[in-house]
């Protein structure tokens, strides 16, 4: 067993809440001051139990994993909406940093994210997984040596998402996200998964081989990391 990862075993989703809002209170009282956040379902009652609580996030500067290429953040299915819906509409923080999908040269401001996200250096980053075993928008293949770049998505990333919009047709196929190594210079990182449907990434990781087949395994050459789950026998 990799002895960089601690496994978090829970009953549900809210008691993963309460978890994570407990180990935020923890990170800013020892400082915490920049923050890398994920969306999607997983992440909805965390970011609930935080707007609900006392945490004080006005002194934090934040970076998002990823966006859709061409999704404004007026879009109901951008992430920049999501992060407005879910989190900073009700807290505020010193400065919120999410790739502008709707870039006129989407290459630049992936090369200026990048230099955004070096400068600050994030304290801790917020992970989910997919099915298939990416992390952020970083499809199997991707190399761990990878920064902030421009992504095709898989067929199962977007039979995935579809659930999120009315028309298929409409999921862009591309999309900004951090690379691996962008994600793996976080000083902590806690990645959430919940559901059978992401049990075998996490069996892929708790082999404990590093494979670009299954980039959550990029996780095992990190220093510190903490899997939540509701998964039972996962923990190698």
């Amino acid at each position: 067993m990799a002895k960089n990862i601690r496994y978090v075993k829970v009953a549900d989703k809210n008691e993963a809440a309460g978890i994570v809002l407990e180990r935020m209170r923890e990170e800013l009282a020892g400082g915490l001051e920049v923050l890398g956040l994920a969306t999607g379902s997983t992440m909805e009652p965390i970011y609930e139990a935080w707007a609900g609580s006392d945490l004080d996030f006005s002194g934090v500067t934040s970076f998002n994993l990823d966006e859709y290429v061409g999704l404004g953040a007026d879009n109901a299915n951008s992430y920049a909406w999501f992060m407005n819906q879910h989190l900073f509409s009700k807290k505020p923080f010193k400065e919120t940093n999410i790739p502008d999908g709707t870039a006129d040269n989407l290459a630049e401001e992936c090369e200026e994210y990048e230099a955004r996200l070096r400068d600050a250096g994030i304290d801790l980053q917020f992970l989910g997984v997919g099915e298939n075993g990416h992390i952020a928008f970083n499809e199997p293949g991707t190399p761990f040596t990878s920064i902030t770049h421009v992504t095709q998505l898989t067929d199962s990333t977007l039979g995935v998402n579809s659930q999120y919009f009315e028309d298929r047709s409409a999921i862009p196929e591309t999309a900004l996200t951090m690379g691996i190594a962008s994600i793996l210079s976080a000083k902590k990182i806690i990645l959430i998964a919940f559901g059978e449907k992401k049990r075998h990434a996490l069996e892929q990781l708790a082999k404990g081989q590093e494979t670009t087949e299954f980039p959550i395994t990029a996780l095992l050459s990190h220093q510190d990391v903490t899997i939540i789950t509701d998964l039972d026998n996962i923990q190698p």
